[in-house]
């Protein structure tokens, strides 16, 4: 048995049940609202779990059931419902990526085709190609990436090893059932096949496994040790009058751009040194919240003022402020202040 088949023997009993995803052996043949769901899954996943993903795809199907209802949203509303699950400009190509497929009539249904969206790296383009259309493509993630490393023991450090990696799983992709073979290959990775402690014992793999052959497969993949991440401080205002507090909208090209917030002395996580531009007043400090990105922790502090609002913004009203949509660093910002109110 190959390794192919004997991955798709055990998916079709032990795949697991997801809101995107068909039950193996299923197709959608001229179901169009297929690939979009295809797609909307695949952007919410990157960096990020299944757990935390259910609720958010729920939400945006519910929202907008299909690619030309997510093409005429309005980029704030959906800035604002993809608060909390972080990595912002995906959501910023993901209203980019449905407008031109609703202008284009369509997903492309080739590999090549989906790189040329806005947002689709090489990654999410061939697990919709494979997922959404069946097309024979080479879908690497990092459970992917876990999987093959062991199945044939490769020992060069991430990230020197992707390309042998990339390599090998394109020799064990079959052409038949590709997009239940990703999924499988993921799933292996996510169930048994995970970082720490393998359950070997229940791996369909096991026996062709060369990494589970030499004894370790849970060293595998190596990795290249990780570059310290920098440490950023700013500042946030908590400004209140009436029951409400003064928000925001962040402009400019930096993180969280489009989205409402606490006013702020413009730190950046993506620049050197700290911020704190000159604001009106020394305030009150209400405490510090930290927050890590993909490139850099931040200490912001949460400064209580009393007086004129900061730029442009608007009063929210506090009772409410779960509905504003902030992003998570000022979520975290906003109970901070409501305990120290």
């Amino acid at each position: 048995m190959t390794i192919a088949e004997a991955l798709l023997h055990w998916y079709d009993r032990h795949a697991r049940e997801l809101p995107w995803r068909n039950p193996p052996g299923a197709a959608r043949p001229g179901d169009a609202a297929w690939p979009y769901r295809v797609w909307l899954s695949e952007v919410m996943l990157q960096q990020t779990t299944v757990a935390a993903v259910k609720p958010y795809f729920a939400k945006f199907i519910a929202t907008w059931p299909s690619i030309e209802a997510l093409a005429a949203a309005d980029e704030a509303e959906v800035m604002s419902a993809w608060a909390g699950l972080g990595y912002y400009s995906r959501a910023r190509n993901l209203v980019k990526c449905a407008r031109e497929v609703a202008a284009r009539g369509g997903f492309p249904q080739t590999e090549a085709e989906l790189r040329e969206l806005p947002g689709l790296g090489p990654y999410t383009a061939a697990a919709i190609a494979a997922i959404a259309f069946g097309e024979p493509a080479v879908v690497v993630d990092a459970n992917v990436e876990r999987v093959v490393a062991r199945l044939f023991a490769i020992d060069t450090p991430l990230p020197a090893a992707r390309g042998a990696i990339r390599e090998r799983a394109g020799e064990i992709t079959p052409k038949q059932r590709a997009g239940d073979f990703a999924q499988a290959m993921m799933d292996l990775g996510a169930t048994v096949c995970t970082s720490r402690d393998p359950s070997c014992e229940l791996c369909p793999l096991a026996v062709q496994c060369a990494g589970w052959a030499a004894g370790d497969p849970a060293r595998l993949p190596r990795k290249a040790a990780k570059k310290p991440r920098p440490e950023r401080r700013g500042r946030a205002f908590w400004i209140e009058r009436a029951g409400a507090v003064w928000l925001v909208t962040r402009r400019g090209k930096g993180m969280l751009r489009g989205m409402r917030a606490l006013p702020d002395d413009g730190w950046s996580a993506q620049a050197d040194g700290s911020g704190h531009a000159p604001m009106p007043g020394d305030g009150l400090s209400m405490g510090v919240v930290r927050h890590v990105f993909t490139h850099a922790s931040l200490t912001l502090e949460l400064v209580r003022l009393d007086g004129e609002p900061i730029g442009e913004g608007e009063w929210w009203p506090v009772e409410r402020i779960d509905e504003a949509g902030l992003p998570t660093l000022f979520a975290k910002a906003v109970r901070l202040a409501l305990t120290r109110r």
